[in-house]
């Protein structure tokens, strides 16, 4: 798409000092992000998406670091997936799962079931402590289209994967579940899910956000094959 088409002026980007990174210890970390008064709608940030930046609530950003470039934006060209054999039982296990996809909204089933996730998996770092409205500003977007997607077993919710619906893809915002079905391998059902999604929309992409090799709790993204990664301005196939 011809970026003329989608603002007069190019938006107002801003560079953060820099911080401590929260994937790699001992390294510092900048992020770019979007003027937050600059519009945007899912055109606007499909356009970004594919210039590998994500979103974070309403706000739009990507890594820009002074000395590494580990964070490689990732998508899935879903027609040319296919499922691995450790995939394919992940999917026979959870065949006893329903799934429901509902507009993104807050309630206290959600915020539970998301608190229990990051006091379990995340405990040491600042999202541990959340409260509602963190739940809200961190998930929900007042410019996009956001679905809750919903995975239970009976009555009982395991999971939720947060998913924007984009013009031409659909992006996977975030997943928390029920930390104690870790044998579930709920992270990677609800990518599975979203891949079915996708080409039963006929979308070609999956966006998955960042993936760093050396990062443990990003390893699971290495799965689905075959990937793209985003580098030096042009996405093309990886081997992650």
């Amino acid at each position: 798409m011809n970026p003329s088409a989608l603002f007069v002026d190019p938006p107002t980007l801003h560079l953060s000092l820099p911080h401590p990174c929260g994937y790699l210890p001992d390294l510092q970390a900048a992020t770019m992000f979007v003027d937050s008064t600059w519009p945007v709608d899912p055109h606007l940030y499909e356009w970004l998406l594919e210039r590998g930046f994500r979103r974070s609530g309403s706000h739009v950003y990507r890594p820009c670091c002074p000395d590494c470039t580990a964070c490689l934006p990732v998508r899935l060209p879903v027609q040319r997936f296919h499922p691995q054999r450790s995939l394919r039982r992940v999917q026979e296990k959870n065949r006893d799962l329903s799934v429901s996809v509902h507009p993104a909204r807050y309630n206290d089933e959600r915020f539970a079931l998301y608190l229990d996730y990051l006091q379990t998996r995340h405990a040491s770092g600042p999202m541990a402590a959340a409260e509602p409205h963190d739940f809200t500003e961190f998930l929900l977007c007042d410019w996009g289209e956001t679905r809750f997607v919903e995975f239970r077993l009976g009555q009982r919710l395991l999971a939720v994967a947060v998913m924007d619906v984009l013009p031409g893809s659909l992006s996977a915002v975030y997943t928390f579940f029920d930390p104690r079905q870790h044998q579930r391998s709920l992270g990677s059902v609800a990518v599975l899910w979203q891949v079915q999604h996708a080409i039963q929309q006929q979308l070609p992409n999956l966006y998955l956000g960042y993936w760093i090799k050396n990062c443990r709790k990003m390893a699971y993204k290495a799965r689905f094959q075959p990937m793209e990664g985003y580098s030096r301005q042009q996405w093309s196939f990886s081997t992650l």
